[in-house]
C-alpha cells in the first residue's frame, strides 16, 4: 500500500487547508488512518485517526474542534481538514495506515506517506 499526502501550502493564521490521503488502486475501508505532524525540534505527534469503516474519529486535544477527519464513499481517500491555522499548527503532516480487524486506532502504522508541509505564518 503506498499512499499519497497532498494538499498542503504556507498560508495565514485563520486560514484553513484540506489535506488529503490517497493509495491509488487500493481500498483504505479495512485500515485505520491516523494523520500524524512533525515540527522541527519536537516529537511527532498524531491529530487525528479515523478507525477501520471510519466507525470513529479520535482528535488531539491540540487540533480538537479545528480540524475535521472524513473519508470519501469509495474509502479510497482521507481528508484533514484545518481550519483557524494557527502558527503552532506548521509542521510536516503525514498519513499512515495500517490493517485494522476492529474499530479503534492502534498505536503503530504500517504504511507511511511522504509527507506535505503545512506552514502558518503571518
Amino acid at each position: 500500500v503506498q499512499l499519497q499526502a497532498s494538499g498542503g501550502g504556507l498560508v495565514q493564521p485563520g486560514d484553513s487547508l484540506r489535506l488529503s490521503c490517497s493509495a491509488p488502486g487500493f481500498t483504505l475501508a479495512n485500515y485505520a488512518v491516523r494523520w500524524f505532524r512533525q515540527a522541527p525540534g519536537k516529537e511527532r505527534e498524531g491529530v487525528a485517526c479515523s478507525s477501520r469503516g471510519n466507525r470513529s474519529t479520535y482528535y488531539a486535544d491540540s487540533v480538537k474542534g479545528r480540524f475535521t477527519l472524513s473519508r470519501d464513499i469509495a474509502k479510497k481517500s482521507v481528508f484533514l481538514q484545518m481550519n483557524n491555522l494557527q502558527p503552532e499548527d506548521t509542521a510536516v503532516y503525514y498519513c499512515a495506515a495500517v490493517y485494522s480487524r476492529d474499530f479503534t486506532c492502534p498505536k503503530n502504522y504500517t504504511y507511511w506517506g511522504q509527507g506535505t508541509q503545512v506552514t502558518v505564518s503571518s
